[in-house]
Order: structure tokens, then C-alpha cells, then sequence
């Protein structure tokens, strides 16, 4: 029987301390803030990310260095037979395809899992991984696994500020400033590959409640299920702890599951949207990992 290690990036939400915890590896994700490069949970927090962004300062995101990750996947075969390495959704970054490339060098040992998550369900789909691999499953049966499922997962995002949407070209500056002096909430979908425009809302009790919605929906024609063992309920946010800890209670008044992770949203799409917002998620389960 195989070793196989368990590998994501920081876009799971995984910090390099619950890493070793849970047994997984985390790849930081670097960005580059005033030109200077930056690894997130490294030499840059949540706390000083935001700081830098609220204060202007110009965030561009990055894909791993490819020497980088080619050093990290040649440490962990020292001790492993096999890796599986679960990458941020292709659709939000390149580095999944370049990870792709890579992978053909390493004679199959290294099996990239293109099942388009971010946030709160790549960390779910690492954390299944690592179960599958504890009872004995190979890489690519790993990776066959999450595939088969990687479609019944939806996220659902409403930002508390359109400045980061407008200036990352997501809405004109007109829509924007309209948006604005109204105090219109948009609520954001991410499923499969694309983050889009779901709804709009006038206020954030609205935009919740769209949500809300969006999940029960999703739960019948995407997870095509009604039993909520079968279903993990999520919430990640910028930097709005509070808001989530409170959100964390409506849904369990409408969604009767076990628990509801809350968790910080990637930096990579909380550039884009800004501090304040808050997200949900839905997603089918693979295996139990309680």
C-alpha cells in the first residue's frame, strides 16, 4: 500500500499551524503588495494583508513559483510514495494548469485534482483527501473521488463595499457609484469554474436571505439530496467575524447540520471583493470527516 501525502495551498484557509494538526501540507500563496513579494501565513497575516488593502496599497496575486512548488512536492516524495496536490479552482488561476505541466515529470507519483474549489470546500476536499489516504486509497483513486463530486459544491458571497469589484473591472464605475449611493449588497456566485453576479439586494438582512435561498435551492437541483447528513453548510468572511458567528445561527435555523465551519475567505478573492464581506457555501460530502 502506498503513502500518499495530502497537499492544497493556502487558499483552503488551512494555516501552516492547523497543517500539522490535520495532517495536510499547505503551499503559501505569494502576492505581490507595492512590488514587493509576500507569502501569505509567512511573512504576511490576515490582519496586515488587510491593512495593506484598505490603505491602497496595489495587490496582485500570483500563482506558487513553479521552483517553489517543485521544491515543496520533491521534500514530501522523501517520506511519501505519492502526492495529491489540490490547487485553488482552475477558473480563479493558471496555477492549476501549470501544476498540471509539472505533474508529467514525476512518473505519476504526483496527481493534481482539478475539482474547482476555493475556501471553505478545497479545505473540505483536502480533508476528505487525507481520510481516503489514511484508508489506504491511491493517489488517483483520491483524485477520481473528489472529481466525481467536484460539481455539487455552490458558494454564495454579498460584499459590504463595491470600491474592490469596480476597481478589479467587475462593474463599471457608473453601476458602482449608482450601487453605492443606493447601498445596494450584490450577492456573488462562485460554482464550478467562474465567479459571477447572482442577485442584488438593498440591504444585508436581504442579501442573507438570498443566500439563504440560493442554498436550499442548490441543495435539491445541484447536491440533488434532501437528507443534511450528506451535506457540509459553510461560512467564510473578511475580516467579519462577528457578522459570521451571527449568520452561523440563522442557517442552523433553516438547515438542521451537524456543524457549520466558519473560516476566513481566501485572500486571493478577498482582494477582489474587500473587507466586510460575507460568504456560504454548500457542498455534498465524499466521505465523513468528523
Amino acid at each position: 500500500m502506498s503513502k500518499v501525502a495530502i497537499l492544497t495551498d493556502s487558499n483552503s484557509g488551512i494555516t501552516q499551524a492547523e497543517s500539522k494538526e490535520l495532517g495536510v501540507f499547505v503551499e503559501p500563496m505569494p502576492f505581490y503588495i507595492d512590488g514587493e513579494l509576500y507569502y501569505e501565513d509567512i511573512d504576511l497575516t490576515q490582519d496586515e494583508f488587510y491593512q495593506k488593502l484598505t490603505q491602497g496599497g496595489e495587490i496582485k496575486t500570483s500563482m506558487p513559483i513553479t521552483g517553489n512548488l517543485m521544491d515543496t512536492w520533491e521534500k514530501i516524495l522523501e517520506d511519501y510514495d505519492e502526492l495529491v496536490y489540490i490547487p485553488m479552482s482552475s477558473g480563479l488561476s493558471s496555477s492549476c494548469a501549470t501544476a498540471k505541466m509539472l505533474a508529467d515529470d514525476y512518473d505519476g507519483r504526483v496527481v493534481v485534482v482539478d475539482n474547482q474549489r476555493i475556501s471553505v470546500t478545497q479545505k473540505m476536499s483536502a480533508l476528505e483527501a487525507k481520510k481516503l489516504a489514511d484508508i489506504g486509497k491511491s493517489a488517483q483513486e483520491i483524485c477520481d473521488a473528489l472529481m466525481e463530486i467536484k460539481s455539487l459544491s455552490t458558494i454564495y458571497i454579498t460584499v459590504d463595499t463595491l470600491e474592490y469589484l469596480k476597481k478589479g473591472g467587475r462593474l463599471t464605475p457608473a453601476v458602482a457609484a449608482i450601487g453605492s449611493l443606493l447601498k445596494i449588497k450584490p450577492v456573488l456566485s462562485i460554482y464550478g469554474e467562474k465567479l459571477d453576479k447572482y442577485a442584488m439586494a438593498r440591504t444585508v438582512k436581504a442579501a442573507k436571505q438570498t443566500m439563504i435561498e440560493a442554498l436550499k435551492k442548490d441543495m435539491v437541483d445541484v447536491l440533488k439530496t434532501d437528507n443534511f447528513d450528506e451535506v457540509q453548510i459553510s461560512i467564510a468572511h473578511t475580516q467579519n467575524e462577528e457578522a459570521a458567528i451571527a449568520f452561523r445561527e440563522e442557517l442552523l435555523k433553516e438547515f438542521p447540520v451537524k456543524d457549520i465551519w466558519i473560516d476566513p475567505l481566501s485572500l486571493s478573492v478577498s482582494c477582489h471583493i474587500g473587507p466586510g464581506a460575507l460568504a456560504c457555501t454548500i457542498t455534498k460530502k465524499l466521505i465523513d470527516i468528523d
